[in-house]
C-alpha cells in the first residue's frame, strides 16, 4: 500500500518533468509566431519598433525583430531551433524507462540532473558571448534549478521504493 503512494506521487512528479520537456519541446517550433502573437500583450505594435521599448518589451522586441529578419533571408537558420525542440522530445523519451521501473532506471535521473546543472554554465557563458542580457540567462537558468527539483525527489522516492522493496526480500 505505501509502495502504491509512493509510485502514485512519483509518477505524478515525474510526469509534470516529462510534460514540461515536452511543452518546451512544442513551443520551440513556432517562436516567430509565438512572438507576433505576445508582442501586442507587451504593447509592442512592430518588430521594427522595438527600440522604442524598454526593459522586457525591448528584448522581446529587439528578438521577435531579429526572428523576422532571419526568417525573411535565412529561414534556413530557424531549423536550429527545429533541433532544440527535437532535443527535448527525444529527451523526454528518455523518461519513459523511468517512469515504467523507476529503480531499475534510477541512473537516467542522475543523467536528468547532471542535465539540469549544465545548464548553468551554459546559460551564463554562451549568453555573454552571444551577447543575452543576464536577467534573460538568468530565466534560462531557472530551467535548470526548476527541472531539477522534481528530479531530486523522484530521486528521493526511488530510494525509498528501492529500501521498501529490499526489506521484504
Amino acid at each position: 500500500m505505501v509502495k502504491d503512494a509512493l509510485l502514485r506521487r512519483y509518477h505524478a512528479v515525474l510526469g509534470l518533468f516529462i510534460t514540461g520537456l515536452v511543452v518546451s519541446g512544442l513551443t520551440a517550433f513556432p517562436l516567430l509566431h509565438e512572438l507576433r502573437l505576445m508582442a501586442p500583450w507587451l504593447g509592442i505594435k512592430s518588430h521594427e519598433a522595438y527600440q522604442q521599448h524598454e526593459g522586457l518589451s525591448f528584448w522581446l522586441g529587439y528578438v521577435w525583430h531579429g526572428l523576422e529578419v532571419t526568417q525573411a533571408q535565412f529561414p534556413f537558420v530557424a531549423y536550429g531551433t527545429d533541433w532544440l525542440a527535437f532535443g527535448h522530445l527525444m529527451i523526454a523519451v528518455f523518461f519513459i524507462g523511468p517512469w515504467r521501473d523507476p529503480v531499475a532506471n534510477a541512473w537516467v535521473l542522475k543523467v536528468g540532473l547532471l542535465a539540469c546543472a549544465a545548464i548553468f554554465p551554459l546559460a551564463l557563458i554562451c549568453g555573454e558571448v552571444r551577447g543575452i542580457p543576464m536577467v534573460w540567462r538568468l530565466v534560462d537558468c531557472s530551467f535548470g534549478l526548476f527541472g531539477a527539483l522534481p528530479l531530486l525527489y523522484c530521486q528521493k522516492l526511488v530510494h525509498q521504493m528501492s529500501a521498501r522493496s529490499s526489506c521484504r526480500s
